[in-house]
């Protein structure tokens, strides 16, 4: 059937679905200040397994400069409709969301859905004939079983404001259902964060790792997560042995632990969710209750099993309560899918949904680890990242890109514009021991809109290296109010957000990525601009006079190489800094 409704002015919304025996009704929720909400409710006199419905409708193509989508990193160009194919959402992958943003940053057209945890697809792309953008949600991709009742929001924002600004109301709305609520987050998911991937691998030795612990409690790191390694001795970096969690590399594990908190260190373990290596004792003991066998690196359990839920929870039950463990890296929760060769469902299963059986199954770690310890911190990595994940976790980390220090900095603000309170981690930062230091710099610096996380052997790193890294661990710390919880706006997207600022009412932090102007709008009673590049100028334009301030110059390593007064009068202003310093400017009071 294809059903026409006019539900935004001017515009036609097409409903497209081969669902015979299904009714679709579409009303308005709430119209305001040019954000319409919307609700699809779809019903039939007899449950049914519908086929996938399409909402589709068209805009103008005015001052679009880009699409911004959860997780398209250096792709937010426009895309024609004859180009890629749509955007995968579901409870463990991106999130209901995409936003056409203009030249000047505004936000033109960013459209949402409620739920996160089915897979949706979603897209909007120009077509050459018209010079239209066409937008559309597809629901109903895996259905599993049968219904006769379904509603879904949809929300349409085409307010004049930032494109960031449009994307965490976005969030905000997320955070109003009942089965998008957030959980807490404690304080450690909010300091720095030492990693024993990059710099270690699998090949981990207690007393060096609780060497490198001392030394990152002194510069400043708080937490440690001990990844792939821990528990096995293969070090063929692959999954065979998954699915056990018996310690053998690291075996003396509670002793381990306690050493790690004598250090003052809190400490968490890796751990690949779904996977179950073919060497594991787990593996003979599920055998049958796989999503598939024929992953690349493992057997992924199917989470539609009470017992393969309860197994799981209990692995990290255990640890919490054994070990005395603060937090838990849960890697890999996007393979719970459906696969080719999933099985059907059957009488054993109580769920028949993937997507809501892993809801179930991290609603009931998050419940039961909480229980145990309330400050728990439970990490995610994108692309499981969306605001189902929230639910179950408090620190959401960059994608993996060692060495890629503007990736990095593209993905920490990708999330960040989604993640409402949630502590955004940026990816472990690595370089080479031989590097420049001003270079290694360039990692670390473009972290800084991002809870630090770092993953080099600290006892190799030159004596200058490790200036830095504390010079600007102790400033994200002093800062960590402002970094964390402070008004958020990257500009740019595609240009990889070369310049980003956090404010609250006294300060004003400017990261600066690239030889752009800052714009200087309001007098702060602080002013940092941290010159995350290799070229020694700052230039910024002043609109209006802001009055006079105390003007201090730090190199990467914190050594102080100017001070002088400064007036912040209207007009240009440029400001020699050296690469990768750091320029504080604190208001003269009369």
């Amino acid at each position: 059937m294809t059903q026409i409704v006019d539900i935004i002015p001017k515009q036609n919304i097409t409903i497209k679905s081969d669902c015979n025996n299904f009714k679709t009704e579409i009303t308005t929720i709430s119209e305001d200040l040019n954000v319409s909400i919307f609700n699809i409710q779809i019903t039939s006199n007899t449950p049914e397994k519908p086929e996938p419905l399409t909402l589709k409708w068209k805009i103008p193509a005015h001052n679009v400069k880009g699409v911004w989508k959860p997780t398209t990193d250096f792709a937010k160009r426009i895309q024609a409709d004859w180009e890629m194919a749509g955007m995968e959402s579901r409870i463990s992958i991106d999130a209901p969301v995409i936003s056409l943003f203009g030249h000047d940053d505004s936000n033109r057209h960013t459209f949402a859905c409620s739920n996160a945890i089915n897979k949706l697809e979603l897209n909007a792309e120009i077509r050459e004939e018209d010079d239209c953008f066409y937008c559309h949600v597809t629901l109903f991709l895996e259905q599993q079983s049968k219904i006769d009742n379904y509603s879904i929001q949809l929300r349409i924002d085409q307010g004049e404001k930032h494109f960031s600004e449009a994307l965490k109301e976005v969030s905000k709305w997320w955070e109003s259902f009942d089965d998008l609520k957030p959980t807490s987050v404690p304080d450690i998911a909010l300091a720095p964060l030492y990693s024993t991937w990059y710099n270690f691998h699998q090949t981990l030795e207690e007393n060096v790792l609780i060497e490198e612990c001392k030394t990152a409690y002194s510069l400043g790191y708080r937490a440690v997560i001990i990844d792939d390694g821990w528990q096995t001795n293969d070090g063929n970096r692959g999954y065979d042995f998954t699915g056990d969690w018996e310690p053998e590399r690291l075996n003396k594990t509670k002793a381990f632990v306690e050493d790690i908190h004598a250090t003052g260190m809190k400490i968490g373990f890796w751990y690949s969710v779904p996977f179950c290596g073919k060497k594991s004792k787990a593996y003979k003991g599920f055998k049958g209750k796989f999503l598939t066998e024929n992953h690349r690196w493992a057997p992924v359990f199917d989470p539609r099993y009470p017992e393969v839920r309860s197994y799981l929870i209990n692995i990290y039950k255990n640890a919490l309560l054994d070990w005395n463990l603060d937090g838990f890296k849960l890697d890999f929760i996007d393979d719970f899918r459906l696969y080719v060769d999933t099985p059907e469902v059957n009488d054993a299963m109580d769920f028949t949904s993937i997507n809501a059986a892993v809801d179930r199954l991290l609603t009931d770690v998050i419940t039961t680890l909480k229980n145990i310890n309330s400050e728990v911190f439970i990490e995610f990595r994108q692309k499981y990242v969306g605001p189902a994940m929230r639910k179950y976790g408090n620190m959401f980390r960059a994608f993996d890109c060692p060495g890629d220090a503007t990736m990095n900095r593209v993905r920490i603000a990708d999330i960040r514009m989604l993640a409402g309170n949630t502590a955004v981690h940026s990816d472990m930062i690595t370089w080479h021991n031989d590097e420049k230091l001003e270079i290694a710099a360039l990692q670390m610096v473009n972290t800084l809109f991002g809870v630090p996380q770092i993953s080099v052997i600290l006892k190799d790193i030159p004596k200058d290296h490790l200036q830095m890294v504390k010079f600007y661990t102790e400033y994200w710390t002093t800062n960590r109010e402002l970094i964390t919880k402070g008004h958020f706006t990257p500009y740019r997207p595609l240009a990889n957000y070369p310049i980003q600022k956090v404010s609250n009412s006294k300060k004003l932090l400017v990261g600066l990525y690239d030889d752009h102007v800052v714009q200087m709008d309001n007098s702060f009673e602080a002013l940092d601009v941290l010159n995350a590049k290799l070229t020694e100028s700052i230039i910024l334009k002043i609109n209006s006079d802001l009055g006079s301030y105390n003007c201090s110059i730090f190199n990467c390593k914190g050594d102080l190489v100017n001070e002088k007064n400064l007036k912040l009068n209207k007009g240009v202003l440029e400001i020699t800094v050296p690469a990768c310093g750091l320029v504080q400017l604190t208001i003269n009071k009369l």
